[in-house]
């Protein structure tokens, strides 16, 4: 009886826990003024941009239909360790990852296509004064 107990506490604590994130964590530290080129198409809503040089593999900053913004780490949490970076689609409503197919909204992104099963790791985004900052 103990056995049993033992194994089903086993099986509860490494079957149930959350997917883990396997992106490797960096700092992340974006500023640009508001009307910087690289984020104009961030003036309309459900606009989104593709930033280089940030992050694992580059930053997707998307104008959120509350007047907010996201900022997602571009690349893919299917087999991380490849450093697929994801794609925006057109129209910009989700990224998908070249290597796998898999997409993710660009809302919130949680995954939307198989065989994604983890969300993009997010950064903080906020304005100050005239300049978009992400952050993590």
């Amino acid at each position: 009886m103990r056995f049993i107990a033992i194994l089903a506490i086993f099986f509860m604590l490494t079957g149930c826990g959350k997917q883990q994130d396997n992106i490797p964590t960096v700092v992340v530290n974006f500023h640009a003024p508001i009307n910087d080129p690289r984020l104009l198409q961030l003036g309309a809503i459900g606009g989104a941009v593709q930033i280089t040089g940030y992050g694992v593999a580059g930053l997707i900053i998307y104008h959120k239909p509350d007047n907010s913004y996201a900022a997602y780490d571009a690349c893919s949490t299917v087999n991380p360790e490849k450093r697929c970076t994801v794609t925006i689609d057109d129209p910009n409503l989700t990224a998908t990852d070249p290597c796998s197919g898999a997409k993710f909204s660009l809302y919130d992104g949680s995954p939307v296509k198989a065989p994604a099963k983890v969300s993009l790791r997010q950064y903080d985004v906020y304005i100050s004064g005239y300049t978009l900052n992400v952050v993590n």
